[in-house]
C-alpha cells in the first residue's frame, strides 16, 4: 500500500472519520429484527481460528455462525462499490486488502469448523434477517 496520503478535503476528512467500524444502521437495522424474533447473538465477538482474530459484526456461538454485514464501498460490492477519484495509489490498494483479508478470514473461520455469513449493507433488512435465519435453520437441522 502507498503512503498514506494527504485528504483532498477537509469534507472528505470529516466523512471519513465518521466511518463506523461497528454498529451502523444496517447492523443497527439487522440486529434489532433479530432480536425482535427471537434469536440472541454476541454483538463484536473476538474469535481465535488459526492464528487469527476475528470480530464478526454478529456471532451465534452455539452454533458457530459468524455473520458480517460488509459496506459497499470498504468490501467493494460488486453493485454499488466506487472507486476514489482522488488518490487511488492510496485507495486501490487499500480496499484490494480489505477484500483479500476478507477472504482470509473467510477461509480460517471456515477451517475451524464455522459457517461465515456476509451481508451487504443495501440488502433490505428483513431479507438480511431471513438469510441469517436460514443459515441458522441449516445449521440446527445439522
Amino acid at each position: 500500500m502507498g503512503t498514506y496520503p494527504h485528504p483532498s478535503s477537509a469534507a472528505a476528512s470529516a466523512v471519513m472519520r465518521g466511518n463506523r467500524r461497528s454498529g451502523t444502521r444496517p447492523e443497527l437495522a439487522l440486529r434489532a429484527l433479530l432480536h425482535a424474533r427471537g434469536h440472541r447473538y454476541r454483538v463484536d465477538h473476538r474469535v481465535d481460528v488459526a492464528g487469527t482474530r476475528v470480530r464478526p459484526d454478529l456471532v451465534f456461538t452455539r452454533w458457530r455462525l459468524a455473520v458480517f454485514v460488509d459496506g459497499c464501498f470498504w468490501h467493494r460490492c460488486p453493485e454499488h462499490g466506487t472507486r476514489p477519484g482522488h488518490n487511488p495509489g492510496y485507495w486501490a490498494p487499500k480496499l484490494d486488502g480489505n477484500v483479500a483479508r476478507d477472504r482470509r478470514v473467510d477461509a480460517a473461520l471456515t477451517g475451524a469448523g464455522w459457517r461465515v455469513l456476509r451481508l451487504w449493507e443495501h440488502e433490505p433488512p428483513e431479507q438480511a434477517a431471513e438469510r441469517v435465519e436460514a443459515a441458522l435453520r441449516d445449521l440446527r437441522a445439522g
